[in-house]
């Protein structure tokens, strides 16, 4: 059985080793020798590469949920994402070698990059929920794909941004919030203007139900 302390040196290792080659090429036994575990132990805490990095996106996610200001409850959602997104680069700094290794992997391979999308998913899921915007079933997953796509936007910004204070990166940051609030609103325009012709169909299928000869009256507005 691993302990905690050693599934972290595990997680570590593999970043390590992904800011130094590409993570098709990075083995078991060579991220188990750079945890300083064996290959049982590593066995035991994860079942392979995209599990470990699984667990060190989830650990970055309670990074940023242990972060949480109260103080920014009051604040525009915009802000409180702004908030959210900005602490989770924080916590990715100390990382950010092995983040840029791996995104250079992920632009070659395919389903490398796909596998990190699900996992981005529920990471960012996590974030809006840490803003308080998150939404149950497709809608919440259409907005954590949303967040994940601008999330992308700005990643390289970051990774090459070398200034402490982040100003390139809270730019590209706002630009991209800035454009899913407006699409945001435009979905929020359609969903109504469903929700309107949903209710209009149930009253006219309800009318042409009725025995009083509601059909004829339902005819109406259809020809209006």
């Amino acid at each position: 059985m691993a302990t905690e302390k050693q599934k972290q040196k595990i997680v570590e290792a593999l970043m390590a080793l992904c800011a130094e080659r590409d993570f098709a090429r990075i083995g078991l036994a060579e991220i188990a020798a750079g945890a300083d575990v064996t290959l049982a132990q590593l066995r035991a805490a994860y079942d392979g590469k995209m599990a470990i990095l699984a667990n060190f996106a989830r650990r970055i996610d309670a990074a940023v949920l242990a972060g949480d200001d109260p103080g920014m409850a009051g604040e525009p959602p915009r802000e409180r994402l702004f908030d959210v997104v900005m602490r989770r680069f924080d916590a990715l700094t100390p990382h950010k070698a092995g983040v840029a290794g791996l995104m250079k992997a992920a632009r070659r391979d395919p389903l490398l990059a796909a596998a990190l999308n699900r996992i981005a998913l529920t990471s960012q899921r996590w974030m809006l929920t840490a803003a308080g915007l998150d939404r149950g079933g497709l809608p919440g997953l259409a907005r954590a794909q949303a967040l994940a796509l601008a999330y992308a936007q700005v990643l390289p910004v970051w990774l090459e941004e070398t200034d402490t204070g982040l100003p390139k990166t809270m730019a590209a940051l706002d630009t991209q919030l800035k454009r899913l609030e407006r699409a945001g609103t435009m979905l929020g325009r359609v969903e109504s203007a469903l929700c309107r012709l949903s209710g209009r169909r149930r009253s006219r299928e309800a009318s042409t139900a009725h025995p009083d000869g509601g059909a004829a009256e339902a005819a109406v507005p259809a020809a209006g």
